[in-house]
């Protein structure tokens, strides 16, 4: 199986040193992705839960596109939270994304701490 690590200047900027997303034959492995602006990755967006979800989402969505995919190839997602109180919320934000019937399936994870202080990170599994 041909692997390919895939590193993107028009994607978000990384936050550390990883491939944006390894493609491995047919499957797309998108790195989590954090709520950075995406050309400083030094800079968390500005508000709570709501808009680091929404902003990890569009950064997701960038390296998708990067990578000739989109949200309608993603068959799997974990998310992580730094507080599990903002679940609700979170999911509000993140099923927005996606058609009703064609959610990926997922695993949502509480974790003590996340890099550059942010509340959520999110990653995929998609197809090519």
């Amino acid at each position: 199986m041909e692997i390919e690590h895939l590193i993107f200047n028009e994607g978000p900027q990384r936050v550390a040193p990883f491939s944006h997303a390894v493609r491995a034959g047919e499957y797309l492995f998108v790195t989590g992705q954090m709520p950075t602006l995406k050309h400083d990755n030094t800079k968390l967006v500005e508000g709570g839960i709501e808009e680091q979800t929404h902003q990890v989402m569009k950064n997701l969505i960038d390296v998708l596109s990067c990578a000739g995919s989109s949200l309608e190839k993603v068959i799997f997602a974990r998310a992580y939270l730094v507080n599990f109180q903002d679940f609700d919320r979170m999911n509000k934000v993140y099923s927005s994304y996606f058609k009703s019937d064609k959610l990926p399936g997922r695993t949502c994870i509480g974790v003590t701490g996340l890099a550059v202080g942010a509340l959520v990170e999110i990653d995929f599994i998609a197809a090519t």
